[in-house]
């Protein structure tokens, strides 16, 4: 064990997040992503007993974002037509972003498949358990300064 890191970081995550570069990108998936599939060319990695919003700010208080990208963070946004509305978790994700990346926390919000398409380029995807619709994250890893 270490101090200091959260207890739902893995060992292999933990190699993961390590192994990462400035640009490299990361997916914290919900439950009904398809993590294989899409991550086929990635290191996927099982988070299934946490939720996304808890994956968010253990891997935010190791990993900083890339300062030198607009948009450093990507969701899938909702697809039109879709009955659900803006979904609640996103405020979750607003307040662990401006705790950790105060004034580096651009959203973008990606169209479902190119969401996917840029998923499958991904250093690393951890597939989480997190039951919330529209709850996947892309992020860009930063330089440690």
């Amino acid at each position: 064990m270490l101090k200091g890191i959260s207890k739902i970081i893995s060992p292999e995550l933990l190699k993961v997040l390590c192994e990462m570069g400035h640009g490299d990108e990361l997916v914290i998936a919900d439950g009904n992503f398809p993590c294989e599939s899409v991550g086929k060319n990635a290191v996927v990695i099982r988070a299934d007993g946490c939720g996304v919003p808890e994956m968010l700010e253990a891997v935010l208080a190791l990993v900083p974002l890339d300062a030198y990208s607009e948009k450093p963070v990507a969701l899938m946004e909702v697809v039109k037509g879709d009955t659900v509305p803006t979904p609640e978790i996103w405020a979750q994700y607003d307040a662990i972003l401006n705790k950790y990346e105060k004034d580096n926390c651009d959203i973008e919000y990606m169209e479902r498949f190119a969401f996917y398409e840029r998923a499958k380029n991904a250093y690393a995807i951890i597939a989480t358990g997190e039951e919330a619709v529209y709850a996947n994250v892309l992020l860009k890893k930063g330089v440690v300064k």
